[in-house]
């Protein structure tokens, strides 16, 4: 078993924990980047495409995971600030602003759409706050669908590929390597933001609304915050969405996906950047398993229209009753029993339940 001493301040705020944790996270980069070129070599291109999707998701998590996992304010209408986002990138790009300065006007624009819903929703929580976000991607699906001088309304806005620099990623793998970018952005902006006095400001509010504000935390500008910054994460994931979809409609930006977004971080696992990872993967993965797993259903239930939203459901429910953790929980427990062994009990990982005394003045 590995023990882990700390002796200094400075091992508080560095960005891996340790030099082993370097060594394993070079690693996985070297092998995400040296990836396609083995797909390639294996005539294997499609699988390309899918795990670009991962990127796209793992940022859409990253979003949510700020608000629900840290935060701890559930949301239902992230589908509309990915939608705004999509929408404002591509409609930049087809009014000639380059690529670079498309995608932060669509972050601007999204971040400014999770302030004005942040302002209005800081008295609620629970499921008021779900309620309230839930009627907000309505009206912004129905501004998708009756604005028609900016979204084309049904009839679609086509989105060219993406172009930086003069650059083209209209291939699937140099669109891949800009996706893995900008993921791997998003996971060292937030990292950072989470060791900071504004992260553990947010993991205070998820954990006690009351102590955190006995100890001079301004409620209002940090749920403020956490919605701007949510949405704005959002919002890049939208730009690259766009572009990956090539034709955007209002009925892609549905409460639906909203609830998939939400599965997504509670499968891989609240409170977790891995968790925001492990989510995206199998939030992208499970339709095209699913599809090849319709080849050897039988007929009566490979037919079945509902299928896949089903199968989510009922995996988000069985998760919930037996790994509220989700995947990443799972994997540090499978990581603590090896660990352990052959010392291992049982009672070590016995949910209990636990209450502050501050929480039960609610």
């Amino acid at each position: 078993m590995r023990f882990f001493f700390k002796t200094d301040y400075v091992q508080d705020i560095r960005l891996f924990r340790d030099k082993v944790d370097t060594f394993w996270y070079a690693l996985l980069g070297l092998a995400v980047i040296a990836l396609p070129l083995v797909l390639i070599a294996l005539e294997e291109d499609y699988f390309i495409g899918e795990i670009t999707w991962v990127f796209i998701y793992g940022i859409c998590g990253l979003s949510l995971m700020v608000l629900v996992g840290f935060t701890g304010l559930v949301s239902l209408g992230h589908a509309a600030f990915l939608g705004i986002g999509a929408y404002a990138h591509a409609y930049f790009i087809q009014h000639g602003v380059p690529f670079s300065g498309a995608i932060v006007l669509a972050i601007i624009i999204t971040t400014l759409a999770g302030i004005l819903v942040g302002l209005p929703a800081l008295r609620m929580t629970g499921i008021y706050l779900a309620i309230a976000t839930l009627a907000f991607a309505i009206i912004i699906q129905e501004v998708f669908s009756r604005w028609e001088s900016v979204t084309h309304g049904f009839a679609g806005m086509p989105v060219e590929k993406a172009t930086v620099l003069g650059f083209s990623f209209e291939d699937d793998t140099a669109f891949y390597y800009l996706c893995l970018f900008f993921l791997v952005l998003a996971l060292w902006l937030t990292k950072n933001l989470l060791r900071s006095p504004t992260g553990r400001a947010w993991i205070a509010i998820r954990d006690s609304e009351i102590a955190a504000q006995s100890m001079g935390v301004n409620l209002a500008l940090y749920k403020t915050m956490a919605f701007a910054y949510s949405a704005g994460l959002m919002g890049m994931a939208g730009a690259l969405f766009a572009h990956k979809i090539a034709y955007l409609a209002p009925d892609i930006f549905t409460v639906i996906l909203s609830i998939q977004l939400l599965l997504l971080v509670i499968v891989g696992g609240l409170g977790s950047l891995h968790g925001a990872i492990f989510g995206a993967i199998f939030v992208a993965l499970l339709p095209p398993t699913i599809a090849i797993l319709r080849d050897y259903l039988p007929e009566a239930i490979s037919r079945q229209p509902g299928l896949e939203a089903g199968i989510f459901g009922l995996i988000l429910v069985l998760v919930i009753l037996f790994e509220p953790l989700g995947i990443y929980g799972r994997w540090m427990k499978i990581k603590l029993y090896f660990s352990m062994f052959p010392m291992y009990k049982r009672a070590t990982f016995k949910r209990q339940k636990s209450y502050m005394k501050s929480e039960r003045l609610r």
